[in-house]
């Protein structure tokens, strides 16, 4: 599983991408292109399967970002953005990803 955030046009599914409803997205075998990322995110997808690809991290982990934040800054922003989604459903996939890039955001600017 690859989440989309490290996902690079030119590398093929390995199995086929569905909806949350199953309803087909992207059938195995198909190369990805940037706007297939952007159909993934509008249909909350978060990972997809890879040809070649294995699992090297914890699955639930968020992507890995280019720079490491220090841990106090994003406890600080992880508390400010769930205060701010306080109303929303954080196992949702689409909300998750917003959070999760929210977070990402803020502490990146308080550092």
């Amino acid at each position: 599983m690859v989440h989309i955030d490290n996902l690079a046009p030119g590398m093929v599914l390995s199995r086929n991408v569905c909806d949350r409803s199953g309803r087909l997205l992207l059938p195995a075998g198909a190369e990805l292109t940037d706007k297939h990322f952007s159909i993934f995110r509008m249909w909350g997808v978060l990972e997809v399967e890879i040809v070649g690809e294995t699992i090297t991290e914890d699955p639930e982990a968020p992507p890995s970002t280019s720079t490491e934040i220090d841990p106090e800054l994003l406890a600080e922003a992880r508390a400010e953005v769930e205060h701010l989604f306080v109303y929303n459903d954080p196992e949702h996939p689409a909300i998750k990803e917003l959070m999760r890039i929210c977070t990402e955001r803020r502490a990146t600017r308080a550092a």
